[in-house]
């Protein structure tokens, strides 16, 4: 019995409850945590931030309003500033297999704060007369409004902290590289067959093309999470909250947080569907296809040294063997490979999500929230990896050039000289004989020197006559 923690006991509607003496969450917190035994996750910081802002957020707005009063309110936002900074994250242990609406968190979040709050205040903690969780945090809310808005906000600041400044430092050192390489010729590929030449510069722009968009595609979703659930509090009627409370709590959010929030044009659909985290998680997962074709390529033109195509050198940067010596793996190209396919796996969760919104309410918020935040910080992380340890040291060798003489579709350029039909000719008996498409042409043709050299100049191919 020695050994037992401390506890101590906490009141909740359902009565008492036995939580651990030092603990700043109470007893709704503690029956999920019975409840809930399940995987061990836990909502990230961000989303702890998020749900810290806006409960610092609404407590000024409460006591702006005149409906707290102001030693409280500012006892309250002194705690949750608290939370927003990370120095209670070990007072939020519930998993995120729980409630389908978030109700826990969001009622572990309001008992640490009214346990911190009454401790700011002189008292104990589970001294619920002093500070409650209800009546006084959570006052003008409810979880079915606070979830999704701190959703949003959780995506939005990763948005803003991780993937969108990767996206363009990656698109930088694309464009880079694409004026560096552009006098670089190489065979292109299509069907992973040898195709027509085209500049390494070409291959590069069309990546960095591939960033820009991503960049236009983020702001889209940026623009569909900005217009979040607060005020609607439980069916989205706004009851029991004052009219101007949303709009007060996220104008100091954005303020306070640098990305934009707003209160939502229409309450129900804000909180009966998570069809703005459904569009946001497919823009970021059409990102995420789109550094994986990046990534693969890079890894593929890297290949070899000697028995692939080579027509890229990356920097190796560890052995890649525990048997073969001197082997070196496109190991930073592999890793945003695997976190690509994650977040793929991660928006088809987001999706089922997204389809069990029934009558007034969504109920898989929070798998919804924590995969879409997941998502954004390691595509993020990831792509910032692979601009920074692969791209920027990435140089193109000699070996496109070299094999571009020897390429048969060359033969493409003798087509305006003689005809389709003719050219494949000359292409056929090029592959049968190991001999060039330039040594074929200039002995089965009346092509001149000087025409096959105009014909056949890689460059030329390039662009459009």
């Amino acid at each position: 019995m020695g050994n037992q923690e401390k506890t101590r006991t906490e009141r909740d509607s359902m009565g008492e409850m036995e939580v651990p003496a030092n603990a700043y969450y109470g007893a709704s917190t503690q029956r999920a945590v019975l409840n809930f035994p399940i995987s061990g996750l836990r909502f990230p910081r961000r989303f702890l931030r998020a749900l810290g802002l806006l409960k610092s957020a609404a407590a000024r707005a409460n006591r702006d309003l005149s409906l707290l009063d102001a030693r409280l309110a500012d006892a309250i936002d002194r705690a949750a500033c608290e939370v927003a900074e990370g120095k209670l994250d070990a007072e939020f242990p519930l998993d995120i297999f729980q409630t389908g609406s978030g109700t826990s968190t969001n009622m572990n979040a309001n008992e640490v704060i009214a346990n911190r709050a009454a401790e700011i205040l002189g008292a104990g903690r589970g001294a619920r007369g002093v500070v409650h969780p209800n009546d006084h945090v959570n006052r003008g809310q409810s979880s079915n409004d606070v979830i999704p808005t701190a959703i949003h906000l959780a995506v939005l600041l990763a948005l803003h902290d991780v993937l969108d400044p990767a996206v363009r430092r990656l698109r930088d050192l694309l464009e880079e590289k694409s004026s560096e390489f552009w006098g670089v010729i190489k065979t292109g590929r299509t069907h992973l067959q040898d195709a027509t030449p085209i500049r390494v510069g070409q291959v590069l722009r069309g990546y960095a093309g591939q960033m820009e968009r991503a960049e236009s595609r983020l702001a889209h979703a940026r623009e569909e999470l900005s217009w979040v659930a607060l005020g609607g509090t439980a069916v989205g009627t706004g009851i029991n909250t004052h009219r101007e409370f949303p709009g007060r709590v996220l104008e100091i959010v954005s303020r306070e947080s640098s990305v934009l929030v707003r209160e939502t044009t229409n309450h129900f659909q804000a909180q009966q569907t998570l069809d703005a985290v459904v569009e946001a998680s497919g823009s970021v997962r059409t990102v995420a296809v789109s550094l994986l074709k990046i990534a693969n390529d890079i890894r593929l033109l890297a290949s070899g040294p000697r028995c692939g195509i080579g027509e890229l050198a990356i920097p190796e940067v560890q052995p890649g063997s525990s048997i073969m010596p001197g082997k070196v793996n496109p190991v930073i190209a592999e890793a945003l490979i695997q976190a690509s396919a994650q977040v793929v796996a991660n928006d088809l969760a987001i999706v089922q999500a997204g389809q069990w919104s029934f009558f007034e309410l969504n109920t898989m918020m929070p798998l919804a929230g924590y995969n879409l935040v997941q998502s954004v910080e390691i595509l993020g992380a990831a792509a910032a990896n692979f601009g920074e340890r692969c791209v920027a040291g990435m140089r193109a060798t000699e070996r496109g050039p070299e094999l571009v003489e020897r390429g048969l579709s060359m033969v493409t350029g003798l087509v305006p000289l003689i005809g389709y039909d003719e050219a494949a000719a000359i292409a056929k008996e090029a592959a049968r004989s190991g001999k060039t498409v330039r040594e074929v042409a200039l002995e089965k043709t009346k092509l001149t020197p000087a025409q096959l050299d105009e014909g056949l100049d890689p460059f030329r191919m390039t662009e459009p006559d």
